[in-house]
């Protein structure tokens, strides 16, 4: 335990303190949101005295900037406000999705297949357990992180290992592993959607859907978590070596895991058993050259099981929600399933009042025309510079990373970033899928060492219950490891995904072209 206690602050932490200070003066999403409409007000006054105008590439159009503070930038900001939030791209489908992964949440499921996983994955093969529920975990969003890394500490304490090396790697899977998945989740639809706004900017009928980083995710998954078990095994463990319990809480060195009971295995297995049956179901519609969720010319991609993938998995989860509260006991009557919905929304009311504020601001910067000048500017800068290549990608990326450590929230992050860099990487050709998977690599690797992360410090406390020595330099230097090598391995992958030309997800290359 020495080996991570720092008698003095290094520079990194002392960098990670800066970060902290600086984040911590940051306003909530919400009201950086107003600020920056107010900041964008006062900034298309100042440039549409300038007449500024910019050539579009594509139409030819002369593209000029308009004053917020005008007469008809008032009416639109008045009038326009309520169409803004509610026909925002990301509001319907998240909420929509919500409706069924919630009621999961809400009734058992997510917890009960993640205690099932861990608890009786072999010994030979917990780290790799651990981390592949923690990444598939995000789908229940904050309640993996609730979970899953102080059931895995006591899973690790259980067999004797270390335990704070068992949430290491929880927390990795969760954190690290946030935006990857093998099923589409609330993330995808949330991302997809703002950047359906912003690459609209562009091209006024563009759309993102929610599957269109599918493919590259699904992969990500099985990286991760060989990767990560990498890491936690030949770096963490022998790092933090035999554990210690004289610095332990008595308590947490007493407890012991719950194992899920009878009923919630068996509720368990009927939704597995109902969900497999949906798909099977699907798979007769989709499979058959004439099936119908193919498209009029048979084709699946595009097809309308792609257009209606938000319905379709909605479905699932209301299936897979039902079948386990029903037998486990969770769902006693059908009115039970409405009133679990509606105390899942409750948990929405954060990220409903996040989106009205920066569905405003998305639509002051694009009625402005400052996004699609910027973008055009921006891109002939960098031609002229000759700057327009995976180089600048990874720079991206990199940036994502370092904005990350400040801004906790990842909607809030891409919000901000996708009206300029959306349409700024489509005047070079890239698509805005493409783009947005740059995000999320970014966005994921740096979220366990964020100190504006609040999960962050859940889990440090998770941690000190098992060495009160334990403090915020320490949980940053354990997590470290994880971000850098997962970094440097997932831009790895991304650019030999890029050059070996695999679609990104379903009919989505790296160009606008594919």
């Amino acid at each position: 335990m020495s080996t991570i206690q720092e008698e003095k602050p290094s520079f990194f932490s002392k960098c990670l303190n800066v970060i902290e200070r600086l984040g911590n003066k940051l306003p909530h999403p919400f009201i950086l949101f107003i600020y920056l409409a107010v900041f964008l007000m006062f900034i298309s006054f100042v440039v549409s005295l300038f007449d500024v105008s910019v050539i579009h590439p594509t139409t030819d159009e002369e593209i000029v900037a308009k004053s917020l503070l005008s007469k008809e930038g008032v009416l639109f900001m008045l009038s326009s406000m309520l169409e803004n939030f509610t026909g925002f791209a990301p509001f319907g489908l998240v909420i929509v999705m919500m409706f069924g992964i919630g009621l999961a949440q809400k009734v058992g499921f997510f917890e009960t297949f993640m205690k099932t996983t861990i608890i009786r994955a072999p010994k030979s093969v917990i780290t790799y357990a651990i981390i592949f529920t923690g990444v598939l975990g995000n789908i229940a969003s904050d309640a993996a992180m609730i979970i899953i890394p102080p059931l895995a500490g006591m899973v690790y304490y259980a067999i004797g290992r270390h335990p704070i090396v068992g949430m290491a790697a929880a927390f990795a899977g969760v954190g690290v592993g946030f935006t990857a998945n093998f099923i589409i989740a609330g993330t995808d639809a949330l991302l997809s959607g703002i950047t359906t706004e912003a690459a609209q900017g562009i091209i006024p009928d563009f759309v993102v859907t929610p599957v269109d980083n599918w493919f590259f995710m699904s992969a990500s998954v099985v990286m991760l978590v060989v990767v990560g078990a990498f890491i936690t095994d030949k770096i963490i463990e022998p790092r933090l070596g035999t554990f210690d319990p004289t610095y332990a809480d008595p308590g947490v060195i007493s407890e012991k895991v719950q194992e899920p009971t009878s009923k919630e295995l068996k509720g368990l297995r009927n939704a597995l058993i109902a969900g497999g049956l949906y798909v099977v179901l699907l798979a007769s519609l989709i499979i058959p050259a004439n099936g119908f969720l193919r498209s009029d010319e048979g084709t699946i991609i595009p097809s309308p099981f792609l257009d209606n993938i938000i319905p379709i998995i909605l479905i699932f989860f209301i299936i897979v929600a039902v079948a386990y509260g029903k037998t486990a006991g969770t769902v006693k009557k059908s009115a039970d399933v409405p009133i679990l919905i509606g105390e899942a929304m409750k948990d929405m009311s954060g990220y409903i009042v996040l989106i009205f504020a920066a569905a405003q601001f998305i639509s002051y910067f694009n009625w402005t025309n400052l996004s699609t000048i910027s973008a055009i500017s921006s891109s002939e800068l960098l031609q002229d510079v000759n700057f327009t290549g995976m180089g600048l990608v990874v720079a991206f990326i990199f940036l994502v990373t370092i904005i990350n450590l400040v801004i906790s929230s990842g909607s809030a992050q891409w919000a901000l970033m996708a009206p300029v860099f959306v349409p700024l990487f489509m005047l070079l050709d890239y698509n805005p899928a493409f783009t947005q998977l740059a995000y999320r690599i970014g966005d994921s690797v740096t979220n366990n060492i964020s100190p504006v992360n609040p999960y962050v410090i859940m889990v440090l406390g998770f941690m000190k219950r098992y060495d009160s020595r334990f403090g915020f330099g320490s949980i940053i230097s354990l997590m470290l490891p994880y971000t850098l090598i997962i970094l440097a391995i997932w831009i790895v992958m991304f650019l030999a995904w890029n050059l070996i030309g695999i679609p990104i997800g379903p009919g989505n290359g790296v160009y606008l072209d594919q």
